[in-house]
């Protein structure tokens, strides 16, 4: 963590300087605003963490609850989101309170006994497999707090107002406030006021029966399936043995996804319910809680349990749903989106492969960076389409996905050929609900492929994968992704060539082209965190030889930053090479990756026009590969 740059700071560094709007923040909200997200669930909550990045845009986030969610449904947090949480800045504390999955288990009827089950696979968890970071379970409340917590320790100062309920909007063609927004007070003094606001921009993160969706005319596309299943946190005392180990349990009763939650007492089963009859208008919801315990315990058999205590229950069936677009652009005017969609607002799945909020959170992470740049005036408007041209192929991978995990979860004993086919499944489509098999495509946000074997363990499009280096300054071993915040920069990756004649050359070519896009009353760095990571091991590098590129002097004391310089190793002090570990040219490659973790960009270290062509674009001609960004007074 860095800190001190702008003065010295004695309290807690995480709580940064109040700033902008921040600095004065309204009790009420405005007549007129920049965003209003409505909804604080996950993806609401992470987008209102991003946008206290941002003090000088007027953000509100509105909840019709009274306070906040004492009990979260979700829980399962994949290594992605985990990854996010570094970014956010809580990722050690989370992982200090959750369960950390290190197993799965498989259980089947047992060959010699049908009636009862029997282990039949013992899997290693595959997070670690996959990247640094772990595969949790932790109650979704507990997720909103620590993002809750990094919107008003922001110098934007965000914080939720409850008890406001959304109504419905209008957009209006045009204005600098175009979306005129009808809200009304549920709680307190002001119960049944009703009050109009305009925004800029409205993200409706407000749930699967999202009165954002209906206000602009999008509808969900998609069924539910004919299954049903109870789901329970429960504390209980057991004779099963895998009690605290997440297993998929199959018998001649039915089926139980079973994971043990934080805290080291608390468990969560889904329970099969079994096929649910056409005619049944929605009858199985009101399964008592009673018959959703009997069944677990036929399922379970020759193991008991003894609930104690049931902490939430609900009964779902099975949907899967993407709506037909995620913001309001239906038409085909080439209009600029002025209301998103986010989480289940656009997409509704079975909760059973722990994706929902995980995706959610992802749909606000790449949309609030966006937001930012257009409303500070650093991208142009244009920007904001690719938000749903980018999660809408997101959440539809993943109601394919889902389908099938659901149905291999729901099958019947005879209806399984091999035993082993849904612990191979779950390893062999591994990383997909981790997180990392997002891709995106070619667009003004992602360059092409030209350039792509320079560097070909950061796939074009896909998040950066991280690696461990040693930071130049004080010979620390680091990764080198964790050091990206969600601060709504873009992070340049220069690595270095054998002799670093290139990468010298490189710097002094490529500074002047990151100045012209940063305000000349901003630091430095403000928009663009360059790096250098050399080649050679920690012990033949010279911090204060690197260019003056990778040593910038930053805040109003114009102090240096010393943790821009990286070597490669190996060495005794750092077993990775990223260089091998990443397929990274020994002739040097710069990697640009885009505010949200993805790569954006690769070029050689002789290709500095090529870099500012896609940052600045060309106008009506830009191409599709080019960020588009806009042009700023010049810092010198």
């Amino acid at each position: 963590m860095q800190f001190h740059h702008h003065g010295y700071v004695s309290a807690d560094p995480r709580v940064q300087d109040a700033a902008g709007i921040g600095a004065d923040r309204p009790t009420d909200i405005p007549e007129e605003i920049d965003v209003l997200i409505v909804g604080s669930g996950p993806a609401g909550m992470l987008l209102a963490a991003q946008m206290s990045q941002y003090p000088g845009i007027a953000t509100r986030i509105i909840e019709k609850r009274e306070g906040r969610l004492p009990l979260g449904q979700a829980d399962g947090i994949q290594p992605r989101s985990v990854e996010t949480f570094q970014a956010f800045g809580f990722a050690e504390r989370i992982i200090a309170e959750a369960y950390n999955i290190g197993w799965m288990n498989f259980w089947g009827p047992n060959p010699e006994n049908p009636r009862e089950i029997v282990r039949t696979t013992r899997t290693a968890d595959y997070a670690y497999d996959i990247c640094e970071f772990p595969h949790l379970i932790v109650n979704q409340a507990r997720v909103l707090d620590y993002f809750a917590e990094a919107a008003a320790h922001g110098p934007g100062r965000i914080v939720p107002d409850y008890g406001v309920e959304f109504v419905g909007l209008t957009v209006h063609d045009d204005g600098e406030h175009p979306v005129e927004v009808r809200i009304r007070y549920v709680g307190g003094e002001r119960a049944g006021e009703e009050r109009t606001i305009k925004a800029k921009f409205v993200v409706g993160s407000d749930g699967a029966r999202s009165g954002v969706r209906q206000a602009i005319g999008r509808t969900h596309v998609g069924a539910s399936a004919a299954h049903a299943w109870g789901v329970m946190d429960v504390l209980v005392n057991t004779d099963f043995p895998d009690w605290r180990t997440k297993c998929a349990i199959n018998s001649e009763a039915g089926n139980i996804l079973h994971i043990p939650r934080e805290g080291g007492y608390l468990s969560r089963m889904y329970i099969d319910l079994g096929e649910v009859a056409e005619d049944d208008d929605h009858r199985v919801r009101q399964t008592p809680i009673e018959e959703i315990i009997r069944r677990a315990n036929d399922i379970l058999h020759p193991y008991t349990l003894d609930v104690k205590q049931v902490a939430w229950h609900s009964v779902y069936e099975v949907g899967h749903r993407v709506t037909d677009g995620f913001d309001d652009v239906i038409d085909d005017s080439g209009r600029t989106p002025h209301v998103f969609l986010t989480g289940d607002a656009c997409h509704t799945h079975s909760a059973k492969a722990g994706q929902g909020m995980n995706v959610s959170m992802q749909d606000g992470f790449n949309l609030g960076w966006k937001l930012g740049s257009v409303l500070t005036g650093r991208a142009p408007e244009s920007l904001l389409a690719t938000y749903g041209a980018e999660r809408r192929p997101v959440a539809q991978q993943l109601i394919d996905f889902d389908r099938e995990w659901s149905s291999l979860m729901a099958r019947k004993p005879e209806e399984i050929s091999d035993p082993n086919e849904l612990a191979t499944y779950y390893l062999a489509t591994a990383e997909f609900p981790s997180g990392f098999m997002t891709q995106y495509t070619s667009s003004m946000i992602t360059g092409t492929g030209a350039h792509q074997a320079l560097a070909g363990g950061f796939p074009l499009g896909k998040r950066f994968k991280s690696a461990e280096v040693v930071r130049v300054g004080d010979g620390n071993v680091v990764h080198l992704g964790h050091h990206a915040k969600a601060d709504g920069r873009w992070r340049v990756y220069a690595f270095g060539d054998r002799t670093g004649e290139a990468l010298a050359t490189w710097a002094a070519a490529a500074e002047p082209v990151f100045a012209r896009f940063t305000p000349a009353d901003a630091d430095v760095d403000a928009v663009f965190d360059v790096k250098a990571v050399y080649p050679q091991p920690f012990e033949e590098v010279e911090v204060t030889s690197a260019p003056a590129l990778f040593q910038p002097k930053t805040g109003p004391l114009g102090l240096t930053d010393w943790e821009k310089v990286y070597a490669a190793g190996p060495s005794k002090w750092c077993a990775t090479d990223i260089f091998d570990a990443r397929e990274l040219s020994r002739d040097g490659v710069v990697v640009v990756v885009r505010p949200d973790q993805y790569v954006a960009a690769i070029f050689p270290l002789n290709a500095t026009a090529e870099l500012e062509e896609f940052l600045q674009g060309r106008s009506s001609r830009r191409s599709d590969a080019s960020l588009g960004m806009t042009r700023v007074m010049p810092r010198r």
